[in-house]
């Protein structure tokens, strides 16, 4: 590897440690603690803290170091990471059976709403347990935990209109800093009291659990505090190439974090009050405050991750039919993944403040945290051994290993659903609420697209039928259709109510793979149907922009002159109506209701405003 290209993986390297491990990162802040505190909290006695720190040693190398690391960064979409990702990819591997497709989209689209449950929590518990880092500095402080909780939380969605390029190149060297801080503080912990380090033998969690196997399952609640950034590691592979992500997990982030739980292990054994908050208590008194600042800069890092995580998975369920359009702005000229979703960021910013006034502490808010997050590994898992099933040879060497990774997933999972009395309730009921809203949306726009294909007339009775004697008018007309086999419903009115075709017509239906990107040299596909007819494929990946008028400048390589200023754009926007058909009255209602939300297609696809023209047409479910 030549001097170039090592400089360019350690930057790639530097900027995962803030979008990647920021959210695991930050764990140490709340994830050890837990174990002891609650209404079923061990007491923090020696074979306690060392059963505790031997199931999280085990915990993290399993699920992180070998599951996502290792397992999981091969299962990559073209590059691009993620549930999603995933989902395409295992429905691929579904061939033609329908059956598999259907229980894949549906695990798909359920992991998907659980992942919204998440990007909830992380914000608020995140900042909350750094911000409370105040009262342990300065207890007089605490009344301003929530307030400054809230500041900073507002303030982090306001800024997201602009963008997080000038900001997100401090995310990688303040992440350095932090897990730098994590390994040095842990350290000084560890030389006074280095018996901590028997942990490192996996009989004391062993043991631990022959003994009392009921206070194993609970404790497993709390060691997976300690693994809640797992699907974000994966998610996010696709920003960065999974190299850096596996040399900044190894080399950094990995020793620095269990560094930090072993070391405030060793403090609780020489102080047991420490249990507290051994975190902030590790720390000397002069660094206290400069540690809450680094803390909350950190949490900050992280929460804006998740933040951005929600609006990738927001605009991937969108490319693949699972959402209705929404307004997206683009906030840098130069990374096309840096994204805005105002109607995502405002929602996120009243769940995270509801959550942060309802639990009102980061030890309330674990109790919600982790039903989530492990509902989404089991089905990482599942699908990733549907693949490795349909894949030949070698490849099944990992069954073995991927059914070891479920069976202690399902454990986190059943541990985890203790906690749903004390707030597990809500990321289930979020996430239920999420696949309603996804689900409906998937099924009404099939049913709408059954609607108009009964309805519709055949392209090729239109183009042998009565069209050759209708007059012809200047210019280029472009009709958006999903259904390349059928007259679209606008060109239909266009006709019944102007009775006139333009001398261009182009019927453009735009096509999403499931694979993130699609060459610009492979995005078109012109098919002349007759003398000035023609039919036009655009091919995306699901994580790419369409833009029509951009991608419509390479018809001259198909013969086929276009005038911007010449070209109209028609669009048929359906007022749903309930039938009593294929959806319940309700259903179709808050079908409806999407609908009405959905962006038009105008600004959605790029297209200029003052040459689209929009017909309505009532669909009845």
């Amino acid at each position: 590897m030549d001097q170039t290209q090592k400089a360019g993986t350690s930057a790639l390297t530097l900027a995962a440690l803030g979008v990647v491990y920021g959210d695991i990162g930050t764990s140490p802040l709340y994830a050890f603690k837990e174990a002891f505190a609650g209404t079923h909290g061990l007491t923090p006695t020696e074979p306690n803290v060392l059963a505790t720190l031997s199931a999280l040693f085990w915990a993290m190398m399993l699920i992180i170091s070998i599951k996502y690391v290792w397992v999981m960064l091969k299962f990559d979409n073209n590059g691009e990471g993620g549930v999603l990702a995933l989902t395409a990819l295992a429905n691929r591997s579904a061939g033609n059976a329908s059956h598999w497709k259907l229980l894949i989209a549906t695990a798909g689209i359920f992991a998907a709403a659980l992942f919204y449950g998440d990007a909830l929590i992380t914000p608020a518990i995140s900042v909350l347990s750094a911000v409370e880092g105040l009262s342990v500095a300065a207890p007089a402080l605490e009344r301003f935990i929530i307030p400054v909780t809230v500041g900073v939380l507002t303030g982090l969605f306001l800024i997201q209109r602009r963008g997080t390029s000038s900001i997100g190149k401090l995310f990688g060297p303040i992440t350095l800093l932090w897990f730098a801080a994590l390994a040095v503080l842990g350290t000084i912990s560890i030389v006074q009291n280095p018996v901590v380090l028997n942990a490192l033998n996996p009989m004391y969690a062993i043991d631990f659990a022959l003994q009392h196997p009921t206070g194993m399952f609970l404790l497993l609640s709390a060691v997976f505090l300690a693994l809640t950034g797992g699907e974000a590691l994966y998610a996010d592979m696709g920003h960065f190439g999974a190299k850096p992500v596996r040399l900044a997990w190894y080399g950094l982030v990995c020793p620095a974090l269990l560094i930090n739980y072993f070391g405030q292990g060793a403090l609780v054994l020489r102080s047991a009050e420490a249990i507290q908050n051994p975190f902030y208590l590790l720390s000397p008194d002069w660094f206290l405050l400069p540690l809450v600042a680094l803390a909350t800069a950190a949490t900050v890092i992280a929460s804006q991750a998740t933040i951005s995580g929600a609006y990738s998975i927001t605009l991937q369920a969108m490319r693949m039919g699972y959402l209705p359009r929404l307004f997206i702005q683009h906030t840098s000229d130069s990374q096309r993944g840096q994204i805005y979703i105002p109607a995502v960021n405002w929602m996120m910013l009243v769940g995270v403040l509801i959550l942060v006034f309802e639990f009102g502490s980061s030890g309330a808010l674990a109790a919600a945290y982790g039903i989530a997050v492990s509902g989404t590994m089991i089905i990482t898992t599942l699908l990733t051994l549907f693949i490795t099933l349909m894949l030949p040879g070698r490849a099944r060497l990992l069954l073995p290993l991927l059914l070891a990774f479920a069976l202690l997933e399902m454990l986190f999972f059943g541990s985890n659903l203790t906690k749903v009395a004390s707030g597990g309730w809500m990321p289930l009921a979020l996430g239920l609420f999420l696949f309603l809203l996804l689900s409906t949306w998937k099924r009404g726009s099939s049913l709408v697209a059954e609607q108009r294909r009964k309805l519709d007339i055949p392209m090729a009775m239109f183009i042998s039928g009565t069209q050759p004697d209708v007059p012809r008018v200047p210019g280029t007309a472009v009709y958006l259709t999903a259904d390349p086999a059928t007259v679209p419903s606008a060109l239909f009115h266009n006709l019944k109510h102007f009775k006139v075709l333009h001398e261009q017509t182009l019927f453009l239906h735009v096509v999403t793979k499931d694979v993130p990107y699609i060459e610009p040299e492979q995005r078109l596909k012109v098919t002349q149907l007759t003398p000035g007819m023609y039919n036009v494929a655009l091919n995306y990946g699901f994580r790419q922009e369409v833009d029509i008028p951009l991608a419509l400048q390479r018809l001259g390589e198909y013969g086929i002159e276009l005038d911007s200023m010449g070209t109209t754009y028609f669009v048929a926007r359906s007022n749903v109506v309930d039938g009593f058909g294929g959806m319940p009255a309700w259903r179709c209602a808050l079908f409806s209701w999407m609908t009405r939300q959905s962006e038009g297609a105008a600004s959605f696809f790029n297209l200029p405003a003052n040459q689209v023209v929009e017909l309505g047409t009532k669909v009845v479910l």
